[in-house]
């Protein structure tokens, strides 16, 4: 989405770009809209976030915008997913919005994906008006768009032809009912079209005959022709979409003429967008199993933080999302510039009842070195953190002990020996002097900070005539039984001077004679 003259305005934020070139004096609906044909994952979340923080950016500009989301649910099951079981093949090409539950809990398949992603929504502080495609061609909504299309069907079928590319089918119809014997959205040969009464007469592939009325909404429009309609039907004026659909001749393309010419509408503002892919995966989607779902993401994740990470990255721009080691950055430097409480990046990503102002690296620490839940409230009002809201600071530190358990890195693990590891013999004379040094500073420190600790390592290495890898590696021995752990000021802060003091001396006691 490359703008007009924005090396000019690199300080503008994306979202304030696309709210400046809109039309400023309409009413403007942004729809979002993605298929519940299985779980949800933080790839689709892009579209939804996109057209939020665009709906946010307009909104503090004074326009009159609306944000919706449309669920696609009345799209067809394409096939049986790998989450699927196999006896879910007799209902391949039935609505998803008409097919059971995979667990029984919910009334039709598509909440069964689509339930716990507005839940999602809700957490991300996203609230749009939420819209079902099966309700909508349901209640009738778009009935006179049908009869439209229907009664144009070799006008739409050469615009598609000359804008594509693609040579069509002879029989190819821009729309499929919903056969009475088979129950699937189907590719039917349509007899007769009786346009007052809006009936359609088809032959389905499964040999069926039969009629269906489309103001009830026995039957949907292609792909092709349904977005344009939409976009009609619906009042869209904004709208982020993939890639995919932006090529030359894509959907995008071909919806714009068939709007205008056929419907009688405006294509909406286009919000281009990349993929999201899993770092050394690829692009997420849930039919390959690439993907992790956005409400387990947010087990983790803190919402803003989900908000922050589309906020700072231009649509146009792809993301590959490290749910390991470039998650905790990703955390730590929303964290720094949330502690600022300015900028573009951190206003349009912030969510009010989120905690922020402890630090995810030292949560992570935390939670591997407490034993029980009032040691972590211990640690953390020791370092000298506000944890009166202890609701906010516990979602925070679940989200830390997930992390940990799903994706940290074996090098970010570890576990505090209950006693004096057996590898503390070894050290050397070098070694314990600088540990009895060490000991001597922190015994008389006057606040047990991470930095003076971190810095005392430094200078007692140096007296004792080490190299400071050296000791801090004798640390990580004498508290992990390992050479390397956790930056060291945090770490031993968390652990308390008393166990500090306690275990060093140990160290010391012991070692080469």
């Amino acid at each position: 989405m490359h703008r007009q003259g924005e090396d000019k305005q690199e300080k503008i934020h994306w979202a304030d770009v696309c709210a400046s070139e809109v039309k400023q004096d309409i009413p403007h609906r942004i729809a979002t809209g993605i298929t519940p044909s299985g779980p949800i994952h933080i790839g689709n979340m892009r579209e939804v976030l996109t057209g939020d923080i665009v709906y946010k950016a307009m909104k503090e500009r004074g326009l009159n915008a609306e944000l919706i989301y449309n669920a696609d649910d009345f799209d067809p099951l394409r096939k049986v997913y790998p989450f699927l079981p196999e006896e879910y093949s007799k209902y391949i090409g039935m609505p998803i919005s008409d097919i059971p539950c995979p667990c029984g809990k919910h009334k039709s398949y598509a909440e069964h994906f689509l339930e716990p992603f507005l839940n999602s929504l809700e957490e991300l502080d996203v609230k749009p008006v939420v819209l079902r495609s099966s309700e909508l061609y349901r209640s009738g909504k778009f009935t006179e768009e049908i009869k439209t299309a229907l009664e144009n069907a070799l006008r739409i079928k050469g615009i598609l032809e000359n804008i594509s590319g693609r040579q069509l089918p002879e029989t190819w119809v821009p729309f499929y009912p919903i056969c009475s014997s088979c129950g699937t959205i189907s590719n039917a040969e349509l007899l007769e079209h009786d346009a007052e009464k809006h009936l359609v007469k088809y032959r389905c592939e499964c040999g069926n005959e039969g009629v269906c009325d489309y103001s009830k909404g026995e039957g949907k429009l292609v792909w092709r022709v349904d977005w344009p309609m939409r976009w009609k039907a619906l009042d869209v004026t904004i709208e982020p979409f993939g890639k995919d659909h932006a090529a030359a001749g894509g959907s995008y393309d071909t919806g714009k003429k068939i709007v205008e010419e056929i419907f009688g509408g405006s294509a909406p503002f286009p919000v281009q967008y990349e993929w999201i892919s899993l770092k050394g995966k690829g692009a997420m989607a849930s039919s390959t199993g690439v993907a992790i779902t956005i409400d387990s993401m947010l087990e983790i994740v803190p919402p803003d933080v989900m908000r922050y990470l589309i906020v700072k990255t231009k649509p146009e721009k792809a993301i590959s999302f490290d749910p390991g080691m470039g998650l905790l950055s990703l955390i730590d430097e929303y964290s720094r510039i949330a502690e600022k409480g300015e900028g573009r990046e951190f206003e349009l990503s912030k969510i009010s009842d989120v905690a922020t102002d402890i630090p995810f690296k030292h949560l992570v620490t935390v939670v591997q070195i407490a034993r029980k839940e009032s040691d972590i409230f211990d640690i953390l009002k020791r370092s000298g953190y506000n944890v009166t809201n202890q609701d906010a600071v516990l979602r925070r530190v679940h989200r830390a002990e997930k992390w940990v358990d799903k994706y940290a890195p074996d090098m970010v693990k570890f576990t505090v020996a209950e006693e004096l590891p057996p590898e503390c013999a070894e050290f050397s004379d070098g070694q314990k002097k600088a540990l009895s040094i060490l000991l001597s500073k922190y015994s008389t420190l006057g606040e047990w900070g991470a930095e003076d600790l971190h810095n005392a390592v430094y200078t007692a290495a140096e007296e004792a005539g080490i190299n400071s890898k050296d000791l801090f590696s004798s640390i990580y021995i004498s508290v992990l039984g390992k050479q390397r752990g956790p930056r060291a000021g945090w770490f031993l802060e968390a652990l308390g001077k008393e166990f500090v003091i306690k275990r060093l001396n140990e160290a010391v006691g012991t070692g080469a004679q």
